[in-house]
């Protein structure tokens, strides 16, 4: 134990062996949080002996579950009763479901994103809520595509009721825990009344064809557990300690599913700081951490205060700003480090303006003190802003790598080859379907899918040749993934690069 503990300071240590009952880690900027949470899982499950299986540990982002877990292997790793953690859970139902991740033989408790484990969850429980274990899973693109046609359906001016808007304000109803119906009592104008219609024919037509968007993986989870008592006890016994990092930006519908989780053993333990809220535009809502002892009488409050990253000054001038906000927990961040360089402020007269000053000072500094052009960054808040300093970086001769664009999942041909795969998995998923049944071009025209698309409820309806001929070569590549079953990743490479081949 000493060994696991010997690197973090005397409140790190009391917010890691705090194990028991509501506790909430205030975690200013820079206080070793990440180091704090892999510590407090270890110790968990080192020094506890508690089962991996017993432990949910939620991120808000992808990247940070990945961070976490590595830093999870190395300390489990390196621990002494390693050999102890491997015997304990053979015998697991939960291993053989492969909920619980295994790296270099180390056991990891649940841990991701609200959503992945949202959706581990309801791929097994999915039946009680009427959708299939192998639901299609809708991204943005998906859901415009689905709301547009619903507008279209309904007759709605897409040019006075923007469908981005619309959908907009479906995903935050989710977010609040809203549905069609109770969207009703909101109604005070024409386009709230279209969002409401479009809303509830939305939800039916996602359920028809077997699918749901990352709202309601939340959504849907929560209303599994209301429903299905059983089903939620299940889960609260099995999650004896719950571990939720960045809580001030949960939303109403992640903090309902945390409650309900924790209510039967209170081991709660969330890490957050009200002043790094940022997520309000998505639905978070920063009092879920203000309240937390209202919500968990007899909570624990540890305040981790030194700052690791910053220099004084730097520190100094967070607080002047931060200190003006009107709610806000008590907290004094200090640093043991130096005092830093001062900051220095620019006012600019307009854009051309600020991107000549950056592009000069970074020109300067690079000549002056010979540094690299890697050693240089420049933040945003909006993308449109780069364009100013693209130009400034141009005409200095100031190489630049721009990062961002077109996300991986987000280009067309990989857009393409996913929703061969959904449709392989998924045959009702008809967005999928009108993605790709022409692609490559096979001379399938939109009235002809529109009109096949239209006489699916019919019995007898007749199928047009060419649409024949692409539906039985998805059966082709549906029979060869089900022979793969548990085969390799190579077997799946394999289909894809097949399905690539045969899509052009």
């Amino acid at each position: 134990m000493d060994d696991l503990l010997s690197s973090l300071n005397n409140q790190q240590i009391e917010a890691v062996k705090t194990t028991e009952g509501p506790v909430l880690i205030l975690a200013g900027a820079g206080s070793g949080k990440t180091r704090v949470l892999t510590h407090r899982l270890a110790y968990l499950i080192s020094e506890k002996n508690i089962l991996s299986e017993n432990v949910l540990a939620v991120t808000f982002t992808n990247k940070a579950a990945g961070e976490m877990k590595k830093r999870m292997e190395r300390l489990l790793t390196r621990n002494e009763k390693q050999d102890t953690i491997t015997k304990l859970i053979p015998n697991s139902k939960f291993q053989n479901n492969r909920t619980i991740e295994q790296s270099n033989n180390i056991m990891l408790p649940w841990l991701g994103t609200f959503h992945s484990i949202c959706v581990k969850i309801l791929r097994r429980e999915a039946k009680y809520l009427g959708y299939p274990s192998n639901f299609t899973i809708y991204d943005s693109q998906d859901q415009l595509a689905v709301v547009k046609k619903i507008m279209q359906d309904k007759q709605f001016d897409t040019k006075s009721y923007n469908p981005n808007a619309v959908l907009y304000y479906i995903g935050s109803s989710k977010n609040e825990f809203v549905s069609p119906e109770e969207y009703k009592k909101f109604i005070n104008s024409p386009f709230e009344e279209v969002v409401q219609s479009v809303y509830s024919e939305y939800q039916k037509y996602l359920k028809t064809i077997g699918a749901m968007d990352f709202d309601d993986l939340l959504l849907l989870c929560v209303k599994l557990f209301e429903e299905n008592p059983k089903v939620l006890e299940k889960y609260q016994q099995n999650f004896r300690y719950i571990l939720i990092d960045e809580y001030q930006d949960t939303n109403q519908v992640q903090y309902l599913w945390s409650k309900m989780l924790s209510a039967k053993s209170k081991n709660i333990c969330v890490v957050g700081d009200d002043s790094q809220s940022i997520y309000g535009f998505r639905g978070a809502n920063f009092r879920n951490i203000l309240n937390f002892e209202r919500d968990w009488l007899g909570a624990k409050i540890i305040k981790l205060e030194q700052n690791y990253r910053s220099t004084k000054n730097i520190l100094r001038a967070a607080d002047e700003l931060i200190k003006c906000n009107r709610n806000r927990t008590d907290k004094t961040l200090f640093t043991e480090n130096s005092e830093g360089s001062a900051i220095q402020v620019y006012q600019a007269l307009n854009e051309k303006d600020e991107a000549e000053f950056v592009a000069t000072e970074i020109r300067g500094l690079n000549f002056a003190e010979k540094s690299n052009w890697n050693d240089f960054a420049v933040l945003y808040r909006t993308n449109s802003q780069s364009r100013s300093v693209e130009e400034a970086f141009l005409r200095y001769g100031i190489p630049y790598k721009v990062v961002g664009g077109t996300k991986f999942y987000d280009r067309r041909e990989i857009k393409d080859i996913l929703s061969y795969l959904r449709l392989i998995i998924n045959p009702n998923d008809r967005i999928a379907f009108e993605r790709i049944v022409n692609v490559p071009a096979r001379g399938i025209g939109a009235k002809t899918v529109a009109n096949y698309l239209q006489g699916l409820s019919s019995l007898g309806a007749k199928v047009p040749e060419k649409i024949s001929i692409f539906l039985r070569m998805i059966e082709d590549f549906r029979t060869k993934i089900y022979h793969l079953g548990d085969q390799s990743a190579t077997g799946v490479s394999e289909l894809i690069d097949l399905i690539a081949e045969k899509s052009g």
